[in-house]
């Protein structure tokens, strides 16, 4: 089964529970700019729609990647990096989630397809 990271990220930020998603709150808009979306928290995340959620996602693990040298996969490999997400957003509900994503990377790059 082929899943993309972005499905992997937004399906794993959807089930991260913290205490805060149990209080109804305002869903909040994906940002526009990297700038922005840097500052994002998990708990944030959390909030999102889910297509935003999933587009903040992509934009920030294929920054990551990017800026690491990597390729994200579409397979196993990415399922990994979604929970190791998924394990730092639930732990730290307030860290920001490209924090979250780089290092899920970082600690998976040596597995990771390297960039041409």
């Amino acid at each position: 089964m082929k899943l993309s990271i972005a499905t992997c990220v937004a399906a794993l930020l959807a089930l991260a529970s913290t205490a805060d998603a149990q209080v109804a709150q305002p869903a909040m808009a994906a940002p526009n700019s990297f700038d922005d979306a840097v500052y994002v928290t998990c708990r944030e995340a959390q909030m999102m729609p889910p297509e935003a959620r999933k587009q903040l996602a992509t934009m920030l693990a294929e920054h990551s990647a990017r800026h690491r040298g990597v390729m994200m996969p579409n397979d196993q490999r990415g399922a990994q990096l979604a929970h190791l997400v998924r394990g730092g957003c639930t732990l730290m509900p307030d860290a920001y989630l490209f924090a979250v994503i780089d290092r899920a990377i970082a600690v998976e790059m040596d597995k990771l397809p390297k960039r041409q």
